[in-house]
């Protein structure tokens, strides 16, 4: 939790703007991770920790305006999101649409719908 106490009120959402990488984001938030699960999961972990934000709007919305606070409910949800990834895996997690589908998607074209100008 030591990045919080390094901010100033206003100044975390320049700091996140810097940041473009899953490994930037946790190494700001200063939290421990394993090379080889980020490499093979970073998509998947940044989009847990959108959908965790999102479901946490309101513990959000109820720190602005207090950077410090921000920081840490930012970092205690990465965390959640990056363990999920450890105890787990992207096939099982299903975090991107492509992986909720139930099984395969048919979609018919007719040959007419091709040959129409």
């Amino acid at each position: 939790m030591n990045v919080a106490t390094k901010l100033e009120d206003g100044e975390l959402e320049d700091l996140l703007d810097e940041l473009s990488s899953a490994e930037d984001f946790l190494n700001f938030f200063e939290i421990p991770f394993e090379p080889s699960v980020v490499q093979v999961n970073r998509l998947h972990i940044m989009q847990r920790f959108h959908d965790y934000l999102s479901d946490n709007a309101d513990s959000v919305a109820r720190c602005e305006g207090n950077d410090k606070a921000l920081a840490v409910v930012y970092q205690t949800l990465l965390a959640r999101a990056y363990q999920d990834f450890v105890d787990s895996d992207a096939l099982t997690e299903k975090v991107f649409k492509v992986f909720k589908m139930q099984g395969p998607q048919t979609t018919f074209v007719s040959v007419d719908s091709l040959l129409q100008e």
